[in-house]
């Protein structure tokens, strides 16, 4: 018997959306309408579907003040907050449309005399898109917009806590005049996606979320040889250096915390800081940090929201507990956040110091309003610390000395190293993790080698 998703918002507990699973049988049925109509879609010219998703950008863009809503309904993300999903779906996706003929046309090689040789960047056929919840726009668009424009065809399967933005995908690419079936979408539990993956004729999965469900997928995809991009978990550093912009790294990085609940693969969850520093930067974070208004996220004075479920806060309410308990200090009152209530997912900032890397609060991803604050001594240390962990997204640096970040970000073991700025992507650059974090890059040029597979021709035109 096929089962229903709920979203249930986090504002007020209650169901905001509710929706009827796809079937295995449907699911297969999709990927093969999928598959036909990726054969017509990749011979419609790049001018065309270039012109196409403009087109479908534009639709989006013009229903941002209905999709934020949703998102905050859906994810508890304070209303002020939520169009900036909007903005930021628009600069990648706009980014990717552009760069598209430059790096998707016949690649020359050197030439020779009596022969025409080049490489050619063909689609790879049918893209499944596994989306999380977190940032429902911002981590899809970076593989679905793409894809379509490399001439593959989508599959999207987003999480059962965002079923309005998959949704909101195929209602304007239907507006925009996309071929039927060149995008889809499905609600499916986690065992039929699996299945979908081992058994169906899915050409690439491009999978964001936890480290164990990325394992998941890679063993599903491995008998198939099926190629898979995998989005995983973060425990993201910072360092700040001596020679830092105090106030500049105090306001970026108590945002780079806190933003969306700290519940973002690239959020800042520790920081290490010299020590001629340390003083005065711990204590102008936590001043930054009760300036934080916690409560109903519908409200326009309200600046940190409810995490996404209860059970996600109890987990960082854990971490810290435990990191107390081994003789770390928490700063922040809880009771200086009214709407803090264990057993629910309004959880208030938490900031920690005399901390070490035997608390999982420094190890372990926390993916909430939780920073742990160690002093270091000089870059060394700090570099030490910071490639301590299984984790590798980004990493970044607070100084005023370009030549010293260089050289320390050469050092990090990261798949984005910035340099006063966090928490950000930018689409020219590969966005892409090492270790645990995951495999394989989105945006950039790079991007779309991913979703494309070399062909050579090899033509002999004379004798």
């Amino acid at each position: 018997m096929v089962g229903r998703i709920q979203c249930i918002s986090p504002i007020d507990g209650n169901v905001y959306v509710e929706r009827e699973q796809a079937s295995s049988d449907e699911a297969l049925d999709s990927l093969l309408r999928a598959n036909k109509a990726f054969r017509a879609w990749r011979h419609v010219p790049l001018e065309e579907r270039q012109t196409l998703l403009n087109r479908a950008v534009d639709i989006f863009v013009s229903k941002r003040d209905a999709i934020a809503e949703e998102i905050t309904w859906q994810l508890g993300r304070p209303i002020t907050q939520s169009p900036s999903e909007v903005a930021g779906f628009e600069e990648r996706a706009r980014h990717m449309i552009d760069i598209a003929p430059r790096h998707l046309m016949d690649q020359a090689v050197e030439p020779r005399q009596g022969f025409n040789r080049f490489i050619r960047h063909q689609p790879m056929g049918v893209v499944l898109v596994v989306a999380p919840w977190n940032y429902p726009y911002l981590t899809s668009v970076n593989a679905i917009i793409p894809a379509l424009m490399a001439g593959n065809a989508v599959v999207l399967k987003h999480s059962a806590q965002t079923p309005l933005c998959a949704e909101r995908y195929a209602e304007v690419f239907a507006e925009a005049g996309l071929p039927d079936d060149v995008f889809q979408f499905l609600h499916l539990d986690h065992d039929t996606t699996l299945g979908v993956i081992e058994e169906a004729d899915v050409n690439f999965v491009a999978f964001t979320g936890s480290v164990e469900a990325g394992r998941m997928m890679q063993r599903a995809a491995a008998d198939r040889f099926v190629r898979t991009a995998l989005e995983l978990g973060g425990k993201d550093p910072a360092y700040v250096r001596p020679d830092a912009d105090l106030d500049f790294a105090i306001d970026n990085l108590v945002d780079g915390a806190f933003f969306n609940a700290g519940q973002s693969c690239c959020a800042i969850e520790r920081i290490y800081v010299h020590a001629d520093l340390y003083d005065r930067f711990v204590d102008g974070f936590v001043s930054k940090v009760g300036e934080y208004s916690l409560g109903d996220p519908l409200k326009p004075e309200t600046s940190l929201g409810p995490m996404v479920k209860a059970a996600g806060a109890d987990f960082v309410r854990a971490q810290v507990d435990e990191a107390v308990a081994r003789g770390a200090r928490s700063l922040v009152n809880p009771q200086d956040f009214p709407a803090d209530r264990p057993g629910t997912p309004y959880c208030a900032p938490r900031v920690l110091v005399d901390v070490n890397h035997e608390m999982r609060v420094m190890t372990e991803e926390s993916f909430g309003p939780v920073i742990g604050i160690m002093k270091v001594e000089d870059d060394d240390d700090a570099v030490q610390m910071m490639n301590d962990s299984r984790f590798g997204l980004t990493a970044s640096v607070w100084t005023r000395d370009e030549k010293a970040a260089l050289a320390i970000g050469d050092r990090v073991v990261t798949g984005t190293f910035f340099m006063n700025r966090c928490d950000y992507l930018d689409p020219a650059l590969a966005w892409t993790g090492v270790k645990d974090s995951g495999r394989g890059c989105t945006l950039s040029e790079l991007g779309y080698l991913q979703l494309t597979r070399p062909k050579s021709f090899h033509l002999r035109t004379g004798a």
